[in-house]
């Protein structure tokens, strides 16, 4: 008995080191979000409503476009190189060639379209040049470091992919604090420039630390494109579907309600990423169990799945129980802030739920299937949170979003558990041990 009781705690130090960089992912992630939010702060206070909405409205655009950029090619990386290192110069030269297409494409026709749309500068030619600089900045810049953040962790090398995130964070925000704060910039047009000059500093930081991987394989893997499309389109739809509510409440609701939910959304998607720094730290791992066929992560996924549970609903009730500090962060005009921030904080448990198994879609290849949930889905929701919002704002809105993150619990959960299935039928009978068989 003694010895047993001595031995007791040797049971938990294989779990030490994946919690050690939990903690270390998860505490990157937020560290980055609250700079993020600090980020935002600044410019919202320095910039003014006007200058700020339009830096809102081009943000808007970009976040959709950057989804684009590389083509899925991202996921791909890491997947392939989670399982063979040695495919690390032919992924690296497949996404370069891909988020240099991409990225150019994309940069181009929206500097043709926006200046339609949006203004930034009285003159053309500034107005052309400027919103060509935010496009460049954030969608081929962004695109560039986050690939970086993703090949370290392709790796398993996770306190790279950690600094990678906080020095992305610290660095947007060390640069808005010295252009408004410093050098009083005021307007978008010169903000563009600042913001330019960070994310191509960070960027060159970003490929000198990866210089020791390898070199690129200037290819195209095959294969990997339908794959890469599937990844992509689902995060398009879903930042489409993110959109919706906003758009409609612009119109039928008041100033302080579209500003209040906003700032709501944007604190339900930071409690969110607890749950994701879960999610980077299994994906690899998962990358490599589900190679031979979906059902041999069913067991891994389950515990993943209480995990993440578990984690959603310890944020839901942070963010509840923090809620009434909120008005001293942000101002007594956000009236509707703590109620609005109270009402949408348990959707996190929901997205967490169905996040599990959409993930493991993806880690295993399963991308057609990953991309039907989440790309129905979105443009489900979507429609159901205009519609919501149209005939009932704001009190439509919240119950579309239970009811859109409950459904995809469902479909999400329906579709894996089909592949899992799928996945055993073929393997066939698991094949007994040979003694076993001359003993029958």
């Amino acid at each position: 008995m003694a010895s047993e009781c001595a031995t007791e705690p040797g049971r938990y130090k294989p779990f030490l080191p994946m919690l050690l960089s939990y903690i270390a992912s998860g505490g990157s992630l937020v560290i980055g979000s609250a700079a993020q939010l600090l980020t935002f702060a600044i410019l919202a206070r320095w910039l003014g409503v006007h200058e700020f909405s339009v830096f809102v409205a081009i943000t808007a655009v970009a976040n959709i476009a950057v989804h684009l950029c590389g083509l899925g090619a991202m996921e791909c990386l890491v997947r392939r190189v989670a399982r063979d290192r040695t495919m690390y110069p032919q992924m690296l030269g497949h996404n370069v060639i891909l988020t240099a297409a991409s990225g150019t494409a994309l940069v181009l026709i929206g500097a043709v379209v926006l200046p339609f749309f949006l203004t930034l500068s009285a003159d053309p030619l500034m107005n052309f040049a400027a919103i060509t600089l935010m496009l460049v900045t954030n969608v081929v810049l962004v695109r560039i470091i986050v690939l970086v953040e993703q090949i370290f962790l392709a790796h398993s090398d996770f306190a790279s992919a950690n600094m990678v995130v906080v020095g992305f964070a610290v660095a947007r925000t060390a640069a808005a604090a010295l252009a408004c704060l410093a050098f009083g910039v005021a307007t978008v047009a010169s903000w563009a420039v600042w913001q330019f000059i960070c994310h191509v500093l960070v960027a060159l930081a970003c490929m000198w630390a990866i210089r020791g991987l390898g070199k690129p394989r200037y290819c195209i893997v095959r294969e990997e494109m339908p794959q890469g499309l599937y990844f992509s389109i689902p995060f398009i739809l879903r930042a489409v579907r993110q959109n919706a509510d906003l758009l409609v409440l612009s119109l039928v609701a008041t100033a302080e309600i579209v500003s209040s939910y906003s700032v709501a959304r944007r604190i339900l998607e930071s409690s969110y990423l607890s749950v994701e720094a879960l999610h980077r730290l299994i994906y690899p791992g998962s990358a490599r169990i589900s190679a031979a066929g979906l059902h041999h992560a069913l067991e891994r996924v389950r515990k993943v799945l209480l995990a993440a549970t578990g984690i959603s609903i310890a944020a839901a009730v942070a963010v509840f129980v923090l809620a009434p500090i909120l008005p001293y962060l942000f101002g007594k005009d956000y009236i509707s802030l703590v109620a609005f921030v109270r009402t949408l904080c348990w959707v996190v448990v929901p997205m967490a739920i169905w996040s599990v198994a959409v993930e493991a879609l993806g880690a295993s290849g399963y991308h057609a299937g990953r991309a039907t949930v989440m790309g129905l889905g979105s443009v489900a929701g979507a429609a159901l949170a205009a519609w919501a919002s149209w005939y009932a704002p704001p009190l439509g809105t919240f119950v579309s979003f239970y009811v859109i993150e409950i459904a995809m619990v469902v479909s999400a959960w329906s579709v894996f558990l089909h592949f899992v299935r799928r996945d055993r039928e073929q393997a066939g009978p698991p094949e007994l041990p040979t003694r076993m068989v001359h003993e029958g």
